[in-house]
Order: structure tokens, then C-alpha cells, then sequence
């Protein structure tokens, strides 16, 4: 179980609900997003088009949520104008990672620390790491060690860590195909199970589903990698992997499917904690900003934006499990 100090007790309390439960909104992308605006707009986006489109996001869908997820690149002003109660975390990682390079290695923003972040306002700590539980010993080692560091800096400033993981195969950069599907229940897993043990003094996991729910039996495409049966017990398994409260992404997924993947999660007898929901909640108000402007997306937001946040709360409620559970005292 976990055991939380005072000031790290208070955080969780400010990102969770009443009865420990995290249903955070997330909006830390920086490159993805600029060309997600770039994609729907017949102008060059500038900078200031993604803080403008993040502050929106802040300020329209925060109301419903327990927390929000920011950068401190583009994101601190939408941090100012968040609703009272919504608690914040705040980014750590550069975004994306070195293609060129072997491993997909974890770099930290250069001109923050953890310090910095908290004195900016963060109520815990997110760091972005990719996790290949099979590649080469000497890359993970050193994704280990620099784990290691992040949460001793989360630690000795006091701050609750969230470690995000995403998993990947080294040998199959398709992880939307059959073959990946396969093979992504062991990654997701035993990526868990790793980052669970204590010298990362990892607070909250933030996690992938243990399945492509798209190849599940009734859920998806034609071809399926797994029965509803083998799915659920991937979820159990997946649960029982950790003591740490965890939560899900969405991963990009519409807002109707990740729904149903929190239904079916439950039903496998999974205790997750919350989520922390992003691009299937607010993705398709960004066209309408792009292409029309500030009173366009806030439309959509107050409209779509805001009736997939409260619809994902109310499946939230019937599905999530508590935190207070996982830790101690």
C-alpha cells in the first residue's frame, strides 16, 4: 500500500473528488496539438493560437472536472483560469521524443524542476516515460535510474509523482495493428509491475488500457486478438499488478469507446482510480477553432466538449474504485 505524507495527502485530495476518485482533463500536448490547429487553419499557427486553444479548455470543461493536466510551455495561462476547485498537474518531460535515436530516452524540460513547477502552482509532478519491458537491458536501465531521479525530486519537494507510461515494441513501430495487439497486454503489464516498486517512488500510474479494445471480440474491427474473456482477465491481471492507485488515458480514443472500455473494466473486476481523459474529450473542438475562430471552439466546447466530459463522469461514478483504499491510514 502506499503511504503518503501530509502535503502529498492534501495534493491528491485537491486533484480527486470527494470519495477519491480522479477525473482529470488533460491537455499537456505541445507538438501534436500545434499540428492538430495547423491542420484545420488556412493561417500559420503561432504560439499563441495553442495557448489561446488550451486556455479555452481550461476555462470551459474545468468546471467538470476534478484537475487538469498542463505544460509549463504553452499551458500556465491556462492554468490561471481554471475553475477554483480543479486541482493542476503539471508536465515534466520535453514532449515526443529523439526518432533518430535508439530507445526513445526520457529528456526533462531543461529550464524547470520539480521546484519550479510547484512554485508555479502544480499540485503533483506527471512524467511522460516510453516502456519496452523487452528491449535492450543497458536502455531500460537507464530509463530505471532516471525514474529513480524524478521521483527522489518529487519526494524531497514533497509533491505527489504521477508517472505515465506508454508502451511500445522496439521491433513494430504499427501499435495500432494486429500484431502489436497481441503483445501489448505483456507490455503494458510488466511495465506496471516494474515501475510499482518502491526505489521510483512513483505516487499514481498513469496507464494504457492492457488492450487494444478495437481488436477485442464485439468491440471493434473484423480480426480480433482476443475473446471478451481473454480481455477481462487482461484487465484483472492488470490490476492485481500494482499496489499504487493507477488511472487510465484515453489514448486518443472517441469519447463513446472509452466509455465503454471503462464499463468493461469494471466488469473485468479492475479497481482503477480515475482518469486522466485528453483528446477524447476536446479533439474534434479543434477544427472548429482552427478554422473559425475563439467563439467557434467555445461554442463546441460548452456544447460536445461539455457533454462528453459529464457523460465519461457519470460512467466515472459507477466504475471507478477509490484511492483511499490503496493507501495507508
Amino acid at each position: 500500500m502506499l503511504e503518503l505524507t501530509t502535503n502529498k495527502l492534501a495534493a491528491m485530495m485537491r486533484l480527486s473528488d470527494e470519495n477519491g476518485i480522479i477525473g482529470a482533463l488533460a491537455i499537456d500536448q505541445r507538438g501534436s496539438l500545434k499540428k492538430m490547429i495547423a491542420a484545420g487553419s488556412a493561417n500559420p499557427v503561432g504560439d499563441e493560437g495553442i495557448i489561446h486553444f488550451k486556455e479555452l479548455v481550461s476555462e470551459e470543461l474545468t468546471p467538470y472536472a476534478t484537475s487538469i493536466l498542463l505544460d509549463p510551455e504553452y499551458g500556465l495561462p491556462a492554468a490561471k483560469v481554471r475553475h477554483p476547485e480543479a486541482g493542476l498537474l503539471v508536465a515534466y518531460e520535453k514532449t515526443g521524443y529523439d526518432a533518430t535515436a535508439v530507445g526513445r530516452l526520457p529528456d526533462l524540460l531543461s529550464e524547470w524542476s520539480v521546484r519550479r513547477l510547484k512554485e508555479a502552482g502544480a499540485d503533483a509532478v506527471k512524467f511522460l516515460l516510453y516502456y519496452d519491458i523487452d528491449e535492450d537491458a543497458a536502455i531500460n536501465d537507464y530509463k530505471h535510474v532516471y525514474m529513480e531521479r524524478v521521483g527522489s525530486e518529487c519526494a524531497a519537494e514533497d509533491i505527489p509523482f504521477f508517472l505515465e507510461i506508454v508502451s511500445y515494441d522496439a521491433n513494430n513501430d504499427d501499435v495500432k495493428s494486429l500484431e502489436y495487439a497481441k503483445v501489448k497486454p505483456h507490455k503494458v503489464i510488466e511495465a506496471m509491475r516494474e515501475f510499482s516498486k518502491p526505489q521510483y517512488k512513483v505516487d499514481v500510474l498513469k496507464v494504457e488500457v492492457p488492450v487494444d479494445m478495437n481488436y477485442v471480440e464485439g468491440y471493434g474491427q473484423e480480426e480480433t486478438a482476443y475473446s471478451k474473456e481473454e480481455a477481462a482477465a487482461y484487465f484483472k491481471e492488470q490490476s492485481e499488478a500494482t499496489d499504487l492507485p493507477f488511472i487510465f488515458l484515453s489514448a486518443g480514443v472517441s469519447a463513446e469507446l472509452f466509455q465503454e472500455t471503462l464499463k468493461f473494466a469494471k466488469e473485468a473486476g479492475s479497481t482503477f482510480n480515475g482518469v486522466l481523459c485528453g483528446r477524447a474529450t476536446w479533439k474534434n473542438g479543434v477544427q472548429p477553432f482552427a478554422e473559425n475562430g475563439e467563439q467557434a471552439g467555445r461554442n463546441w466546447l460548452q456544447d460536445t466538449g461539455r457533454k462528453n466530459i459529464q457523460e465519461l463522469n457519470v460512467v466515472l461514478k459507477e466504475t471507478a474504485s477509490s484511492w483511499f483504499e490503496k493507501i495507508k491510514g
